[in-house]
């Protein structure tokens, strides 16, 4: 099990990647001349605070809620489930990461896409609500959305067999990965752009543009685009234009009740 978070660790991680990203945004600026203190950048700020704290507590709870059924149906308990079991579980424990990584990837594939639609649209609306997209707009995720989308990925594979070691670090290396992809950045990957997700393949995924809308939902394949065709990443182009159309408040307080006030309609 991870060790909680602390406000020195996010502290520290804040000023690390504030640095980091500071000097890579302003050499491969995907959006030229963005401020660092852009529009939202106080809510994402307090997100960033916010966010490991509030997702440590309620996502394992639901997650582990979620598991009981899977035990139960193999007769066995909670701690041997974590192990892993049958033919998958006795697998080589960097095997299993490499086949997390993969089936993990494909499975998040879907889920985005399911939050896309109906009464789930509201809760990741407010993650798409950012209108200067850089990589502290990761950080914006309702709690509701993060429990759902950790329980849609978590629960059929570790009912599969695997080890939750190797599940908890593909979500690890998930969020880390994400964060990058949010970044204010021009990366395209040149020929790798069709195999890997890169900054600008998924800040087309945030543009409030229509041609973008509901495209580039995969966190690290771009293959699960082109296979199911969603996939939009036009030749010499860059998006400039963010955020959503919902009337989505911009504190964060006003973010969380959001979803529960929105119409369950269908976008």
């Amino acid at each position: 099990m991870r060790d909680a978070p602390t406000l020195e660790g996010i502290a520290i991680a804040f000023l690390i990647l504030s640095a980091a990203f500071f000097v890579l945004q302003k050499l491969f600026p995907s959006v030229p001349g963005q401020r660092m203190f852009r529009r939202g950048f106080l809510t994402d700020a307090v997100y960033w605070l916010f966010t490991p704290f509030v997702t440590r507590i309620i996502t394992p709870i639901a997650v582990g809620i979620a598991l009981i059924p899977i035990a139960m149906a193999n007769g066995i308990d909670m701690k041997d489930l974590a192990k892993g079991h049958g033919v998958i579980g006795a697998q080589p424990l960097r095997q299993q990461a490499i086949e997390i990584f993969v089936l993990g990837d494909f499975i998040g594939y879907w889920q985005h896409r399911w939050f896309h639609g109906g009464w789930r649209w509201p809760f990741h609306a407010v993650h798409h609500s950012s209108q200067d997209l850089d990589w502290l707009s990761s950080a914006r995720l309702h709690p509701v959305n993060d429990a759902l989308a950790r329980i849609f990925q978590a629960v059929p594979i570790v009912a599969l067999g695997f080890n939750v070691a190797a599940v908890a670090a593909f979500a690890t290396f998930a969020t880390l990965y994400a964060i990058m992809l949010h970044a204010n950045l021009n990366w395209t990957y040149g020929p790798l752009r069709y195999l890997i997700a890169s900054p600008a393949f998924h800040r087309w995924h945030h543009t409030s543009a229509e041609e973008g809308r509901d495209k580039n939902f995969a966190g690290f394949f771009p293959l699960w685009d082109l296979l199911f065709g969603t996939f939009y990443m036009p030749r010499g182009e860059q998006p400039e234009v963010f955020g959503v159309d919902d009337p989505v408040p911009s504190g964060l307080l006003g973010q969380m009740i959001y979803p529960f006030r929105r119409s369950s309609s269908a976008r």
